[in-house]
């Protein structure tokens, strides 16, 4: 599927992840529409895709809300008269033990990455039925093998894969396909705007230098493509990274031995630590000022700077 002059639109396009993926579908002759919730950063999102020669239509949107989202899809086939491709991207991301989360960190997760998931696919679907058109579910490894210190984050991705695999089911043979993409770790500079809560600093100490070196960490920009590629052909499912792929496959195999395996990672990482706020990674970065923590992220920080991520980090919804 390549339509020069289809419309896709992307959730959390403003950047990360989702901008790269506009990015990939602008190269593509893909008019776009992209959202996010704060309107400094689509504003910046959009120079950057315009400079690129995309037609570019931002909107201001929470996807945790139904009536947002309702709005958002309206004023896409206002502005185009059609949507080919919708990519569900947006997300957050919160690093601590769980027993310094809370029920409203598992009810926020799933606000945004499930039901922000499914709201984006009721509103979009009669509209991609007239256009033989492409759902991209961005999910995670998160999603397949549950990992410690990210229980809200891997529940909510669960929950996102099961609802991407059976809409493929459900939709088989009406022209609308889904694809459910399932990455490992990427860098794409979001341990900045994740949160960490308990041991605040040693969390994302860990997370950053994980997040950003090579063998952890895949190149986004081949990321972008991968999964571009992989949903405009229809596949059912794309799995990025090597590390992702082969530890899916002994999850499969062995799910004891990858909880006894995940149970000596538990034991190497931080203990809860105080009860605090969360902090973002942005404000955690500066407060820890780490030479070597630094030396060692580099490629992720140099990511964070490329792919908008480091300004204006929100406080935690």
């Amino acid at each position: 599927m390549h339509r020069r002059g289809g419309v896709a639109l992307v959730t959390g396009g403003s950047r990360g992840l989702g901008l790269l993926i506009a990015r990939e579908l602008a190269t593509r002759g893909f008019r776009l529409a992209i959202c996010a919730r704060d309107r400094t950063e689509l504003a910046a999102a959009e120079a950057d895709l315009t400079r690129r020669g995309a037609e570019v239509l931002t909107v201001v949107c929470d996807v945790a809300d139904h009536g947002q989202v309702d709005d958002l899809v309206r004023a896409v086939i206002e502005r185009f008269g059609r949507l080919d491709v919708l990519v569900n991207n947006a997300g957050i991301i919160e690093v601590a033990p769980v027993t310094a989360m809370s029920v409203a960190d598992f009810r926020t997760a799933q606000d945004v990455m499930f039901w922000g998931t499914l709201y984006p696919i009721l509103s979009a679907l009669p509209h991609l039925g007239m256009h033989r058109g492409r759902i991209v579910n961005v999910t995670s490894i998160g999603g397949k093998i549950s990992a410690p210190h990210l229980l809200p984050y891997n529940c909510a991705k669960f929950a996102a894969v099961g609802l991407s695999e059976g809409l493929r089911a459900e939709l088989s043979g009406s022209g609308v396909t889904v694809t459910t993409v399932v990455p490992g770790l990427m860098r794409t500079g979001s341990h900045l705007r994740a949160f960490f809560k308990g041991q605040q600093h040693k969390e994302f100490a860990w997370f950053a230098v994980a997040a950003s070196l090579p063998g952890l960490s895949m190149n986004a920009r081949r990321a972008a493509r991968r999964i571009v590629r992989a949903g405009l052909a229809g596949r059912a499912e794309v799995t990025l990274t090597p590390a992702a792929k082969v530890a899916v496959r002994v999850h499969g195999l062995f799910p004891g031995t990858t909880a006894r395996a995940l149970g000596v990672v538990n034991r190497l990482l931080p203990s809860a630590g105080p009860q605090a706020p969360p902090v973002s990674g942005v404000a955690a970065s500066t407060e820890l000022d780490s030479r070597v923590l630094r030396a060692v992220t580099v490629l992720g920080r140099s990511a964070a700077q490329q792919y908008h991520q480091g300004v204006n980090a929100r406080a935690k919804p």
